[in-house]
C-alpha cells in the first residue's frame, strides 16, 4: 500500500463514515458486555460443569490475561496486515469459538476456549481505535466517534448485568457465550462493505522477539496484579520479575529497530503518557464502582441482577451524554480542563459515597454513579482521542493498542485492588455468629455473597445478624476504598494541569 491511509480516509462520504462507525460499535460492546456477564453466569456454570475452584478461577481469569498479553502484539500486526482484516478475521474467530464455549462438556473446554476468545478479543479492539483514527481525519468529527465508542465499552459493562440477568432467566448458561453470534454478524457483512482498508505503508519487519516479549511483560503482569491477594508470595515476585526483565529488554530492543513493532519513543510525549494515565485511572474508578456497587444493589438492597443493571442506567445515560458533550466543550475550552473537570467529578462521586457512610442507600449510590458517570464520559472521550492525535496516523494501531492495554490494566486494578482491599476490611470487621461451624466461619468471612449463603442455611436470629454484620463491614470496606479513589482522581486532575496541559500549548 502506497498511499497514506489518511489521505485515503479523506475520500469517505460522511454518510460512509458514520455508518462504518455503527459497524464498528459492534465488537467493542460485546467484548465490553462479555467483560461483565460472565460472574452471572458463574453459578450455572459451577451446576452445570462442576469445576474445582481452580478450574473456576481460571474460566473467569484466562480471558482478560491472554487479552492484556496479545493487545499490542495485535496492534501492531494489523498495522502491517491490515486492520480492517485483522478486524474481520477476529470477529470471525470469536464467533466462531462463542459458539464452542456455549457447548462444552467440561471446564477444560471452557477454559481453552475462553483462553481462543482472548486471542481473538485482541484483535477486534485496537483495530476497532485505530480505524476510527484513519476514518476520521477531522479532529471535531474524531473526537464524536470516539465518544461513541467510548460511550459503548462503558454502556455495555452496565449492560451486562441487565443482558445476563435476561439470557440466565430464559436460557442456559450458554445463552451468554452463543450471544456473540448474532452481535458479531452486522460486522461482518458491514465491515466488507463500509469499513476501509488501512495499514502502515512501512511497516518494517515482523520480530518475533519482540512479540515474545512484550507478551512476557503484559501479561505476567497482569497476572500477578489479578492473584497478588490470593498467590503464594514468591509466584508473585516471579511474575513481576518477569515482566520487569522482558520489558527492559523489549525497551531496549525496541531502541535498536530501525522500524520498531512499537516505538517506545511516544511515550516521551507528555500529551500522550499523561492521556494514558488519565484513561488508566478513570477506568480504575470506573469499574471500581462497578464492583462494589453491583453486589450492595443484589446483596444489600435486595434487588435482582436485571434490577439493579436498571438502576445503573441513569449514569450510563450520563457517561453517553457527556462523553458526547465534551467534544463541544473541549473546543471551546480546551480538552485538559474538561480533563480535569471530568477527574473532579470522578473524585467527587466517591466523596458522596464516603459522605453517606455506613447504610448508603440505593438511590444516594445511584446519584453518586450518576456524577461519576459524567466525570468518566469527559475524561475517557477526551483522554482516548488525546492518546491517538498525539502519534502519525500509520502508528495508529499500535498506538490504539497502547490505550486498550492502559484500559485492560485500569480495569484490573480496578478490581484487584480496590475489590482486595474491600475485600480484607470486610474479612476484618466482620463479626460472626458463635453458632457457625469453622467453614462457615471461613465461607462468611470471605466475601459478601459468601455471608448470605451462609446466611440462607440459617434460621432466625443468627442469620439476621450475620446478615447485619456483613453489611456493616462491607459498607465500611467501601468508606475507604472509595477515599482511595477519590485521591487517585484528584492527582490525575493535578497531572492534567502540571504534565498534559503544558505539552500541547
Amino acid at each position: 500500500m502506497s498511499s497514506n491511509i489518511s489521505e485515503r480516509a479523506t475520500v469517505l462520504s460522511k454518510p460512509r463514515r458514520w455508518a462504518a462507525l455503527a459497524v464498528l460499535i459492534f465488537p467493542v460492546l460485546l467484548i465490553s458486555v462479555d467483560n461483565t456477564v460472565l460472574s452471572f453466569a458463574v453459578p450455572a456454570i459451577t451446576s452445570a460443569l462442576s469445576p474445582s475452584g481452580n478450574q473456576l478461577l481460571w474460566i473467569i481469569d484466562i480471558y482478560p490475561l491472554v487479552l492484556a498479553g496479545l493487545l499490542v502484539p495485535m496492534g501492531s500486526f494489523g498495522d502491517r496486515i491490515g486492520r480492517r482484516r485483522l478486524l474481520l478475521i477476529g470477529a470471525t474467530g470469536f464467533a466462531l469459538v462463542s459458539a464452542v464455549a456455549a457447548f462444552a462438556t467440561d471446564a477444560n473446554q471452557l477454559v481453552a476456549a475462553r483462553a481462543l476468545l482472548g486471542i481473538f478479543g485482541a484483535m477486534l479492539m485496537p483495530a476497532t481505535l485505530s480505524l476510527i483514527r484513519t476514518i476520521f481525519p477531522d479532529a471535531t468529527e474524531r473526537r464524536t466517534a470516539i465518544a461513541v465508542w467510548a460511550a459503548a465499552f462503558s454502556g455495555g459493562a452496565v449492560l451486562g448485568p441487565i443482558v445476563g440477568g435476561l439470557l440466565l432467566e430464559h436460557f442456559w448458561w450458554g445463552s451468554v457465550f452463543l450471544m456473540a453470534v448474532p452481535m458479531l454478524l452486522p460486522l461482518l457483512i458491514g465491515g466488507l462493505i463500509l469499513v476501509p482498508e488501512s495499514k502502515d505503508p512501512n511497516p518494517g519487519r515482523v520480530d518475533p522477539l519482540s512479540i515474545v516479549l512484550i507478551i512476557f511483560t503484559l501479561l505476567p503482569f497482569t497476572y500477578a496484579i489479578k492473584t497478588f491477594a490470593t498467590a503464594p508470595w514468591f509466584v508473585i515476585l516471579g511474575a513481576v520479575a518477569v515482566a520487569v526483565i522482558s520489558g527492559v529488554a523489549f525497551v531496549q530492543r525496541q531502541l535498536k529497530q530501525e522500524t520498531p513493532m512499537l516505538d517506545v519513543r511516544l511515550f516521551k510525549n507528555a500529551a500522550f503518557s499523561g492521556a494514558l494515565m488519565v484513561n488508566l485511572i478513570g477506568v480504575f474508578s470506573l469499574v471500581g464502582f462497578i464492583y462494589f456497587v453491583s453486589q450492595h444493589l443484589q446483596l444489600i438492597a435486595g434487588l435482582s441482577p436485571i434490577e439493579a443493571g436498571l438502576w445503573m442506567t441513569p449514569g450510563l445515560v450520563l457517561t453517553m451524554l457527556f462523553g458526547l458533550i465534551a467534544v463541544g466543550l473541549s473546543r471551546r475550552f480546551g480538552s485538559p480542563n474538561i480533563m480535569a473537570v471530568g477527574l473532579v467529578f470522578s473524585a467527587i462521586a466517591y466523596t458522596l459515597v464516603m459522605v453517606a457512610g455506613e447504610g448508603s442507600n440505593a438511590v444516594l449510590l445511584m446519584v453518586a454513579f450518576a456524577v461519576l458517570g459524567t466525570g468518566i464520559g469527559m475524561t475517557e472521550t477526551l483522554s482516548n482521542d488525546m492518546t491517538l492525535a498525539a502519534v502519525p496516523a500509520s502508528k495508529a494501531g499500535a498506538a490504539s493498542a497502547i490505550s486498550e492495554t492502559a484500559y485492560e490494566i485500569g480495569s484490573v486494578l480496578g478490581v484487584a485492588v480496590l475489590g482486595t482491599i474491600l475485600n480484607s476490611v470486610y474479612s476484618s470487621r466482620l463479626l460472626v455468629p458463635g453458632s457457625l461451624s469453622q467453614d462457615q466461619a471461613e465461607l462468611a468471612g470471605e466475601t459478601l455473597g459468601g455471608a448470605h449463603q451462609v446466611a440462607s442455611s440459617l434460621g432466625g436470629s443468627d442469620a439476621q445478624s450475620l446478615i447485619e454484620s456483613a453489611a456493616q463491614a462491607f459498607d465500611h470496606g467501601v468508606l475507604l476504598t472509595s477515599s482511595i479513589a477519590a485521591a487517585l482522581s484528584l492527582v490525575a486532575a493535578v497531572l492534567v494541569f502540571r504534565v498534559i496541559k503544558p505539552a500541547i500549548r
